[in-house]
């Protein structure tokens, strides 16, 4: 058995065929396993999974709609490289969102949900190199914070960021594996603020949070 073969995720198997694929794909390319600027084969993914390559094709064609991978015409699947004005982009999305959110948490007194202290309390008991599971939870942990207003709109359009989101989320945590303590430090803060609806001092921490980090930027393609 390949070391492909080995991590296929548990989470995956028993799901249709091209999810298992997708999710498959997908996780090797946040991994770092497939990186930025090389190809994938139809034929690799197919033989690592047992799978003919028609659930591999759906699942590329979904992976190149989220932006992970660029079909190219009889050259095959590129893996797209996170570059700093995308990481710079992404991060003034979010702030408008995000921002979004927590004035109308603070200005409407709107409670916290129960499951954003779950999600913070799972981060906290994470292993300190799953980098992988610690992209995936700081999302949801953000997207239930977007969440709480109640807006489905607004909610549905901070969700179909999550594939940049994540990219650039493990792009700069293995950049610099330092920020773990920071990020964890303003997450606590930020509940804490908007327990206490503080609209001023969470949108400080916010803005501190998603600050574009000088040392990750330079080292991203531009």
């Amino acid at each position: 058995m390949t070391v492909l073969e080995q991590d296929e995720t548990a989470a995956s198997r028993g799901k249709p065929t091209r999810e298992r694929v997708y999710l498959y794909v997908r996780e090797q390319i946040l991994r770092g396993r497939f990186p930025g600027g090389s190809f994938i084969e139809e034929e690799e993914i197919s033989s690592a999974l047992g799978v003919s390559r028609t659930p591999v094709r759906e699942a590329f064609h979904r992976l190149e709609a989220e932006r992970f991978i660029d079909l190219l015409p009889r050259r095959g699947a590129l893996v797209r490289q996170v570059t700093a004005q995308e990481l710079l982009d992404l991060y003034e999305a979010r702030r408008m969102i995000e921002g979004h959110a927590i004035s109308r948490i603070c200005r409407e007194e709107i409670p916290l949900p129960a499951e954003i202290h779950a999600v913070l309390d799972e981060l906290e008991h994470l292993p300190q190199g799953d980098y992988f599971n610690r992209v995936e939870l700081n999302r949801r942990f953000h997207f239930v914070m977007v969440a709480a207003v109640g807006n489905v709109v607004l909610s549905e359009l901070y969700q179909s960021l999550g594939a940049r989101q994540q990219r650039v989320a493990m792009t700069a945590i293995n950049t610099d594996p330092t920020r773990i303590v920071r990020i964890s430090r303003e997450h606590h803060a930020l509940i804490a603020a908007l327990a206490a609806w503080d609209e001023e001092k969470a949108l400080a921490i916010l803005e501190q949070h998603l600050r574009p980090i000088v040392g990750v930027v330079s080292r991203l393609p531009d």
